[in-house]
């Protein structure tokens, strides 16, 4: 009897586990629940096909081709400086002032040089005109001269007169075709006597004009409106001839030199040689630009365009960084969607009957409207009314099933 109470753990252990096995499986079983689909919700856009353009957004500089440097024409000291940096002037406005002292005593010696040339050209000519005249009293004086030295030699044969006497005659016959011939060369060298005056003169009129240009140009006047970009000099400063004196650029002539990156050079330059219009903005839209010309040379990163400015250039400097943003040429039946309706690189997807469709779809490039950025596609399966998913959704895929909620 005690060894079987040794056992009687075990047999009603035995027995509970039993007991809970025969429970268990004759328990009754609860209803399976009905299998249901998830709904998610989203939300869409509805579309509408249109002609846009796709933007790029660059980064340029402005510049200007017409940069006027001012030198100084000659050594001289500033009298004064009418201008400073930045400082907008109008056109024939004074700017700098170079001392008259420096300029006035050259220019007035070389008009004193051109009136004493031009002096003794007019003395040349009365001159020539005088010899002119005299030649022919000289040439009668002659002859007469030779009628005397004739007249001595029959009066010496009919020993009527002296010997002296038609030493006389002769002597004063040689003396006047000597004068004859003197009256002839001086005749005969008039012409390059007074071509040497005239070179002569010609060297001092061109003395005169480089005077007269110095001096005009130590008046420094504005030639157009514009912008003083910098002003290196100050009253009393001494400059040396060619010393930069002052930079003025026209606003009219500023431009802004942007990047075309490469992948786009090849359709900007076909649709601007077939004369579309490509036109760009500021992201605050105060500017606007037109491609005026493209660089010469291209590198491999792209082509410089040069746009120029056709609104807002009063509010633009010498050098200014601006961000652009450039309307390529336009492309028909688009859609600009934000970005997040794109799902796996290039796929969109629309809502139809509840269900989500996958379109692959053709990606154009970026649109700005203000400060928000959408994404122009394509596709020839997409319609206007079609309702296309906004909501990012990493695992949307096709027949998914969602609700259009606001």
């Amino acid at each position: 009897m005690p060894k079987l109470l040794k056992f009687l753990p075990l047999v009603v252990l035995g027995l509970g586990i039993a007991a809970f096995q025969y429970l268990k499986a004759t328990r009754p079983k609860p209803p399976k629940a009905p299998l249901q689909e998830k709904i998610w919700r989203v939300q869409v856009k509805t579309i509408r096909l249109q002609a846009l353009a796709p933007q790029l957004s660059l980064y340029g500089q402005v510049e200007s081709p017409d940069l006027w440097t001012v030198s100084a024409p000659s050594a001289a000291r500033v009298a004064s400086v009418q201008v400073r940096e930045g400082q907008r002037v109008a056109s024939g406005d004074l700017l700098i002032q170079l001392d008259a002292r420096d300029f006035l005593p050259r220019l007035h010696q070389a008009q004193a040089q051109v009136a004493e040339l031009q002096a003794q050209i007019q003395s040349e000519r009365t001159r020539h005109e005088n010899d002119v005249r005299l030649l022919e009293e000289e040439r009668k004086l002659l002859e007469l001269a030779q009628h005397g030295v004739d007249r001595a030699r029959r009066l010496r044969k009919q020993r009527v007169g002296s010997e002296s006497d038609l030493d006389q005659a002769e002597e004063g016959l040689v003396r006047q075709i000597l004068s004859v011939r003197n009256r002839e060369r001086d005749i005969a060298d008039h012409p390059a006597r007074l071509q040497a005056l005239e070179a002569k003169l010609q060297r001092a009129q061109a003395s005169l004009a480089e005077a007269e240009r110095d001096w005009e140009r130590a008046q420094i006047q504005a030639p157009f409106e514009g912008i003083v970009e910098s002003v290196p000099v100050s009253a009393g400063d001494q400059v040396g001839k060619n010393g930069v004196l002052l930079r003025l650029y026209a606003l009219k002539s500023l431009e802004v030199r942007a990047k075309i990156p490469a992948p786009y050079q090849q359709e900007i330059l076909q649709a601007f040689q077939q004369g579309e219009r490509l036109r760009a903005v500021d992201p605050s839209g105060a500017l606007v630009f037109s491609l005026d010309r493209l660089a010469g040379k291209a590198e491999p990163s792209g082509i410089d365009g040069l746009f120029r400015i056709e609104r807002g250039s009063e509010n633009l400097r010498l050098g200014q960084l601006l961000t652009l943003r450039f309307s390529r040429p336009l492309q028909n039946q688009v859609v600009a969607l934000p970005f997040a309706a794109l799902h796996q690189g290039n796929r969109i997807y629309r809502v139809h009957q509840g269900r989500l469709q996958g379109l692959t779809v053709e990606i154009l490039g970026n649109r700005w409207a203000g400060e928000s950025e959408s994404l122009l596609v394509r596709s020839p399966a997409l319609q206007s009314g079609d309702a296309v998913l906004i909501t990012p959704m990493p695992h949307a895929m096709e027949g998914l099933r969602v609700e259009v909620v606001p």
